[in-house]
């Protein structure tokens, strides 16, 4: 309790915050515990009117309050705000906009995964799009809200994710699929390969993102976590002739008019039609099983064979734990195999013409 006595007096004050607010005064109490039950029944008469101004139930804030509250807030600003305001609808929908936030306890979180992974979304889905995310509003409800959260073992609901395979695109393949690829989506996928970037971080790159001068691009990732990408010298030859005909770096030319756009204007390249041409281009060239993200691990795996520098990967990955980067080792372990194979030949080579020579000498002699 933030209760104490002023020089001099022989009454306890008081001093506490609810919701950004600070109440101070004397409880008028002589003994600490009455000064204490004072406090108490003060700080919880500020909730109550906090709650009356905000328009909340006495008894705490609703879901419908809540993921609103988390949308004016942060969800808003988010790098992908469609995706947010995706989540925090289904959120509102399962659980419905008048539960109460401190009623959802652990058993509520089980089913609310169970009842994601029931229309057959992949499993790191779930962990994002579902638990993650009511973890973050009930966070922030707990920690800036001042509302009272329950307490959910989060780490037990969230499901094991399948090892990702990691892909690597062969000299061969890269030739025969940027070949398949039009203007505008080849350099979108040239860059990827070039500097590790995620889809959404090419699409959503502006030029004012790039300092030509500082040589580095600012990249904004996942979580709204920006990091710098050194502008290599290829990344500068493949971004400097590209036209500057919209705030975004890369764009094509509409072949066919839409409501949006008239044939022949310049347009910046989007996701929905990333992933088609993307899908066409892998098809004509014949290289199977690869995705975009793909060109991710391909210029990870160069970067990591050719480099070893693991700590360099992944400030330019931009992993928040080097755990992740560590995918990856796979190339240096290969790597070293490969040398060691190699010495092992050479040295039994040498063993082998050494103990030919001691033989022919024995022989000599």
């Amino acid at each position: 309790m933030s209760i104490w006595k002023r020089p001099g007096q022989d009454t306890w004050s008081y001093d506490f915050t609810v919701r950004g607010h600070r109440y101070s005064g004397n409880t008028g109490a002589t003994s600490k515990r009455e000064a204490e039950r004072t406090e108490a029944r003060l700080k919880e008469d500020a909730r109550a009117q906090a709650r009356k101004q905000a328009g909340q139930s006495a008894l705490g804030l609703t879901i419908g309050a809540a993921v609103s509250r988390y949308w004016l807030e942060t969800g808003q600003h988010h790098a992908n705000a469609d995706s947010t305001l995706t989540d925090l609808a289904w959120l509102e929908r399962h659980f419905g906009k008048t539960r109460l936030l401190a009623s959802i306890t652990n058993q509520d979180v089980a089913a609310m995964v169970a009842s994601r992974r029931a229309d057959k979304v992949a499993p790191a889905t779930v962990n994002r799009t579902a638990t993650a995310r009511l973890r973050a509003v009930m966070t922030r409800a707990r920690d800036l809200w001042d509302e009272p959260v329950p307490r959910i073992t989060w780490k037990n609901h969230m499901l094991r994710e399948p090892q990702e395979v990691i892909r690597e695109l062969t000299a061969d393949e890269q030739t025969t699929l940027f070949d398949a690829l039009a203007p505008g989506y080849r350099e979108l996928a040239r860059f990827s390969l070039l500097s590790g970037c995620r889809m959404a971080e090419c699409l959503d790159l502006e030029w004012r993102h790039i300092d030509w001068h500082g040589e580095y691009i600012v990249i904004t990732g996942k979580g709204d976590k920006t990091r710098h990408v050194p502008l290599s010298a290829a990344l500068r030859a493949l971004l400097w002739p590209l036209p500057r005909a919209h705030a975004r770096v890369f764009t094509h030319i509409i072949r066919r008019g839409s409501a949006n756009h008239r044939r022949g204007d310049v347009a910046p390249v989007e996701e929905e039609a990333l992933n088609s041409h993307f899908a066409r281009g892998c098809k004509k060239a014949k290289v199977i099983g690869f995705r975009f993200h793909d060109l991710r691990h391909t210029f990870a795996t160069r970067f990591l064979r050719a480099t070893g520098d693991m700590r360099a990967l992944q400030l330019i990955l931009g992993h928040s734990s080097i755990e992740t980067t560590m995918r990856y080792a796979h190339v240096t372990a290969a790597d070293a195999k490969r040398r060691m194979d190699a010495m092992s030949a050479a040295t039994i080579t040498t063993e082998s013409s050494t103990g030919d020579s001691a033989d022919a000498s024995k022989r000599m002699k």
